[in-house]
């Protein structure tokens, strides 16, 4: 990674912030306005204004010059509490009106975390450095979207329609943050750029460069991740619009993984560039690339009359039109050249002998007997047209009721037999058709329910459905408040295209598979004032097209049951952290649905202020991670797909860190030595997905640095 690179994107940042003009936004806090509101008080914009009075308030203003008062944020996305903040983040639905707002993480919680997929529940299965595939330990986060499924093992990284941030902050914010690890030859780097700027209290405009990736410890292993979305936002009192462009582009090299468990397990290199790998003489490797953008708008129609002493609509009837646009276009390239591997222990004789062997990693040359170079296209143009009815306010009991109708508009590129002769493309282009609707609504702050479903008529995906509802229950005990939520999903979902059809130089298959079909429910329990949590999910699925053990795509018939229990809990014993994460999991049928039995995250810590002024707050403790023995996943290159190996299992390896990080004002600094235990406990198969060794001991340091104006 091109240090440059980094500096102007810097450049480019600071020269925004200078470039747009300084917004004095206004000093009324939305609570304090509810509030006068409320006892009558006069708070029209267009007439005299209490909260703009003299020094000590009691001053009146000059009535010969007309001043004009900044409105504040009156959006009926979000409520009082949620205005009142000095900043805070949300994303957006792709189908429905809904805003999800979350808080701007500038604490140390999560700050020791740097790998972005271990940061839910007990993390991600991977291939080791930062910025590769990685696979969710827990089958129900892993993903059920049939699109571009070459790349959703990058769903930890990449930037979508569903996880585009757009901020709202009273002054201008900035956040730079740099971390690194190891020797300048093998480091990960992580380089990451937020900048914010409200040109209003209802118009925002935010740009996100994430850059993440390793040069590689083991050999032909670099790796390189850059993320990019640029957002802007307008969420007034009737018209709402959000748009974002993003791009991600993803090159990995392919080494293939170990040619053997006895390469990391049992033997000892100087260097982890020497651990011996199936494809480095192949030099193989995965290029993609990805352009997306999207538009959502709304238009809010009061149902009733509106003055100025309605802060916003979300207290009101009213009817909301709305319009969704989205364009998405990713494209992957893999690349190969014939060479073989050589195994040292490849084989043993009747004396206990190993004898070396020599194999090759794809058995089918299908096109080229000497090179790959494998291109495939996916685009998808979608459309969506919805209306949401809020019968009474937006928090009532029926809150919302709505539903909209939809099309997409694939195309599926890749070259096939008859285009290696006529050298062009051979476009597959679909049309889908589907109807969706959602409702949702609250009983004060008892209740909280909502559904959804998405059919397909007829077509492309024609009897696909979707079906989803959600209830979350509130009490408190012993003065203490207490979650109760169910969840409940049923989805019949059509095959992707690539599962259907692929033509490549190692794999080629035309297949006509049934539509999986899968019932689903979960169960959970929170205590969020003690940190606690636990929660079951059962499923049911069958026709589940999977890999299988020669990387094929297969479907299993036969229905599989599935059932996860999650427990979290955290203890804090003066400045002590105990924090504990366990996930156990069964699967009827591990040869399709593998899973580990259990798998636990555990961190314990020590927080405290360093000055009594509490200036400097500091933490330092050890983070690990476990899962049992089972038959982990291995990982096929020229697919990027996970498929269920056989030949071995892997698991009960303990992997440590070690951390130290700290908070000086508006700035977060970051130590940590991973895999402390290397070398010197566990049974030295450091795996969490078949071949594919973890990193072994190295230090990492980094900061974050926050600014607001």
């Amino acid at each position: 990674m091109k240090l440059f690179s980094h500096i102007a994107i810097c450049a480019v940042a600071l020269l925004f912030g200078v470039l747009l003009p300084e917004v004095a936004f206004s000093q009324i806090d939305a609570a304090a306005l509810a509030r006068a509101q409320r006892r009558g008080e006069n708070t029209s914009l267009g007439g005299a204004n209490p909260f703009a009075t003299g020094e000590e308030g009691d001053q009146q203003g000059d009535t010969t010059k007309v001043q004009r008062i900044r409105k504040p944020l009156e959006s009926y996305y979000f409520n009082d509490s949620i205005r009142a903040l000095p900043n805070f983040m949300w994303t957006i639905d792709r189908n429905m009106n809904d805003a999800y707002v979350m808080p701007i993480d500038t604490t140390l919680s999560s700050w020791r975390i740097d790998y972005p997929y271990f940061l839910e529940g007990v993390g991600d299965m991977t291939l080791g450095g930062l910025g590769q595939s990685t696979l969710p330990f827990n089958y129900f986060d892993r993903s059920q979207s049939p699109d571009f499924a070459f790349a959703q093992s990058y769903d930890a990284y990449t930037y979508r329609m569903d996880n585009v941030p757009f901020y709202n902050s009273k002054t201008p914010y900035m956040n730079m943050t740099y971390l690194e690890s190891g020797q300048k030859r093998y480091k990960e780097e992580h380089f990451e750029i937020t900048m914010t700027h409200n040109a209003s209290p209802t118009t925002s405009f935010n740009v996100n460069y994430k850059s993440r990736g390793t040069k590689g410890l083991y050999d032909w292993q670099r790796t390189t991740n850059n993320n990019l979305a640029v957002a802007f936002a307008h969420t007034g009192k009737r018209y709402s619009v959000h748009t974002a462009f993003v791009r991600n582009r993803i090159r990995q090299r392919e080494n293939g993984g170990v040619v053997g468990i006895w390469a990391v397990a049992d033997t000892t290199y100087e260097h982890p560039s020497g651990v011996p790998m199936k494809l480095i003489d192949a030099k193989a490797q995965n290029s993609y690339r990805n352009t997306g953008f999207f538009v959502k708008q709304a238009y809010a129609i009061p149902l009733q009359r509106v003055t100025d002493y309605d802060f916003s609509l979300a207290d009101l009837s009213a009817v909301y039109v709305g319009h969704i646009f989205e364009y998405n276009n990713w494209s992957k390239l893999y690349t190969d050249q014939y060479a073989d591997f050589t195994n040292e222990r490849g084989e043993m004789t009747e004396d206990g002998e190993y004898l070396p062997t020599q194999d090759v990693y794809f058995k089918d040359w299908y096109i080229s007997p000497l090179e790959s170079r494998d291109s495939i296209r996916e685009r998808v143009i979608s459309n969506r047209v919805f209306v949401e009815a809020q019968p009474w306010d937006r928090n009532g009991a029926v809150g919302r009721l709505g539903g909209g109708v939809g099309v997409d508009m694939y195309a599926y590129s890749q070259f096939g037999l008859q285009d290696y002769i006529s050298g062009k493309y051979n476009v597959d282009k679909k049309t889908a058709w589907y109807a969706y609707g959602a409702v949702s609504g609250k009983v004060k702050q008892y209740a909280d329910w909502g559904a959804d479903v998405k059919f397909y008529p007829s077509g492309y995906r024609g009897g696909d459905l979707q079906l989803n509802a959600h209830i979350a229950l509130q009490a408190k005990l012993r003065g203490l408040p207490v979650v109760l939520r169910g969840e409940f999903s049923q989805l019949r979902q059509s095959p992707s295209y690539w599962e259907e059809n692929l033509f490549s130089n190692h794999y080629v298959w035309f297949n006509s598979f049934n539509k999986e079909n899968e019932t689903r429910f979960k169960v959970s329990l929170e205590l969020p004032s003690r940190a606690f949590e636990l929660s079951m999910w059962q499923g049911v699925v069958s026709d589940k097209i999977y890999y299988d053990a020669q990387s094929q795509v297969q479907q299993e018939s036969a229905a599989i049951s599935l059932t996860s229990l999650y427990a979290r809990k955290d203890f804090r014993i003066g400045g002590f952290h105990l924090d504990h994460r366990v996930l156990m999991q069964w699967s009827t049928d591990q040869e399709v649905i593998p899973v580990p039995l259990c798998s636990a995250y555990l961190s314990y810590y020590y927080e405290f202020w360093v000055e009594k002024n509490k200036v400097l707050r500091m933490q330092f403790g050890i983070d690990g991670r476990y899962n049992t023995s089972y038959y982990a996943p291995s990982y096929n290159p020229a697919l990027a797909q996970f498929y269920n190996q056989r030949d071995y299992e892997l698991g009960n390896y303990p992997y440590l860190d070690a951390f130290v990080t700290a908070k000086w004002k508006r700035m977060r600094i970051f130590l940590k030595y991973q895999h402390l235990n290397c070398g010197l406990f566990g049974n030295g198969e450091y795996f969490t997905v078949a071949g594919y060794p973890q990193n072994p001991g190295m230090f990492k340091m980094g900061i974050s640095w926050g600014f607001y104006d």
